[in-house]
């Protein structure tokens, strides 16, 4: 399937990483020695589940690359309304696609492996919406001062992955909703607030588990979705404050140096073999001086 890359967001004088972004895109700034959206086009280009790639809010002149074919979408300001242009894109460039990727560009640690993962995962069932989540103690074991935010269920403690996929026909329909819980993003009980009342108390005191949480939302917008429960904690490793930012500076620095330690050295070239010179028969040799007696 075709993937979404959104990169519109640019910090604005108050915001947590506007120091970091000189007043450019928030996907441009630096992660152990290259723009932060080049590592998710890396993830996504080393994935054997995903044809191409569209980045919504960059052009061409960011200097990007990828093993894949990359297309770019202008900003059209609002999450949802990027998401749109970027389906309407992937519609085009594959009218018969049925599902999309939807991926964050502040998710440094992706690697192709868990793309791969995650669609053949999806794959199995035919549901609306995919939406992964990953359990406290997944996150903390591998970051264990990420700080993220979490949501506590009767059965888990989740947050929320940053790479999920969903059905195009998504972005056409229930887009009143989906503008709400888009724009709530952050705060899973402003969310809830969105679907119901009933459901933002039973969410605030614990009394959903996941699935009863999934079955509750599907319900009443109308869809048919689906958790998918991560084991891996770096699609759900979003970078949104500075000390997020160092974090992932720092772990990728040491992967990419790790990196550099195990490949393979290139094998020095054999020593080419010395010729013999032949001597030609009865050839003289110069005689040797004898060396003089001690008196």
């Amino acid at each position: 399937m075709n993937a979404i890359i959104t990169a519109g967001g640019i910090p604005q004088p108050g915001d947590k990483l506007y120091a970091y972004s000189n007043g450019d895109s928030k996907a441009l700034i630096d992660v152990a020695g290259k723009p932060m959206v080049q590592w998710i086009l890396d993830a996504l280009g080393e994935a054997k589940k995903v044809d191409q790639i569209i980045v919504i809010g960059l052009s061409p002149k960011s200097g990007l690359t990828c093993k894949k074919p990359l297309h770019y979408v202008s900003n059209h300001g609002r999450m949802l309304a990027n998401i749109t242009a970027g389906v309407s894109k992937s519609l085009e460039l594959n009218p018969g696609g049925e599902y999309v990727l939807i991926v964050s560009s502040d998710i440094p640690a992706l690697k192709g492996d868990m793309v791969d993962w995650l669609v053949k995962t999806c794959m199995q069932t035919k549901d609306d919406l995919y939406y992964g989540v990953c359990p406290r103690e997944v996150m903390e074991a591998r970051y264990p001062h990420s700080n993220r935010t979490f949501t506590k269920l009767k059965d888990m403690e989740v947050c929320g992955s940053d790479i999920n996929v969903t059905h195009v026909r998504m972005v056409t329909e229930h887009l009143d909703t989906w503008e709400q819980l888009i724009g709530n993003r952050k705060s899973p009980l402003r969310q809830a607030a969105v679907i119901g009342v009933d459901t933002f108390f039973q969410l605030a005191t614990g009394q959903f588990t996941l699935q009863g949480l999934v079955e509750r939302a599907s319900q009443r917008i109308g869809i048919k979705g689906r958790a998918i429960v991560w084991d891996k904690a770096e699609p759900c490793m979003d970078v949104d404050k500075p000390h997020q930012l160092e974090l992932m500076r720092e772990d990728l620095a040491r992967q990419v140096k790790s990196a550099v330690k195990t490949s393979p050295k290139p094998e020095a070239p054999a020593p080419k073999p010395v010729k013999k010179t032949a001597q030609k028969v009865g050839s003289k040799k110069t005689p040797l001086k004898p060396k003089a007696k001690r008196k």
